[in-house]
């Protein structure tokens, strides 16, 4: 049986992004309590990212985790689909270009597939999921959050990482790489997930 998350005091994110990091930690500034990375004292046995979705994903290393550190971690895995290519690159987002493949290396590769689609097909969306667990690996909270948009044809914007260069948000003239922390937090995938996180812990 899972604890209760009253007995919550603090939360491990499951991820060595330090981006992911601050920005589920501001996201999460209501819950008050600490929000921290793996700790790197700990010689971790990594959770292998074999699932065939996203969900299974934040699942697996919420769960390995939680068990292996002993405390309440949260689990994210975000990832890009896009509609012409059937979802992809989805799951595999991180390694797109192939396995260690940096993130240049994964928006040259998508660039090159959308090349001679036309920009009415370029339809897209980012999803994250996030996962709860306790210190003994019991799954407490799932849920996912999706921010639509389009792919454009080159880069445009320095802040964030990943695809969000190029990454237009829907309803708006600016790619996630050109929008404030706090614009992003209102409209990225992370935030409404964060936000449906939130909603999901007061409701207990």
């Amino acid at each position: 049986m899972s604890r209760p998350l009253s007995n919550c005091q603090e939360l491990v994110v499951a991820t060595s992004n330090p981006h992911k990091v601050r920005e589920l930690s501001l996201l999460l500034i209501p819950l008050r309590i600490p929000v921290l990375a793996l700790p790197n004292v700990v010689d971790f046995t990594p959770v292998v990212e074999d699932g065939i979705t996203l969900a299974e994903n934040a699942r697996k290393k919420a769960i390995g985790y939680a068990r292996q550190v002993k405390r309440w971690v949260l689990a994210d895995d975000t990832g890009l689909e896009v509609d012409v290519l059937e979802g992809a690159p989805g799951v595999h987002s991180a390694r797109y270009a192939g396995e260690g493949a940096t993130a240049a290396m994964n928006l040259a590769k998508l660039m090159e597939q959308l090349n001679d689609v036309p920009a009415e097909e370029r339809s897209a969306r980012f999803i994250c999921h996030l996962c709860l667990a306790d210190p003994e690996g019991n799954v407490v909270r799932e849920v996912h959050g999706i921010c639509p948009g389009i792919i454009l044809t080159k880069p445009i914007g320095t802040a964030g990482f990943g695809y969000d260069s190029l990454f237009q948000v829907a309803g708006m003239k600016q790619t996630l790489a050109q929008l404030s922390e706090d614009q992003t937090a209102m409209v990225g995938h992370r935030g409404h997930a964060a936000r449906a996180l939130l909603e999901a812990w007061h409701a207990t």
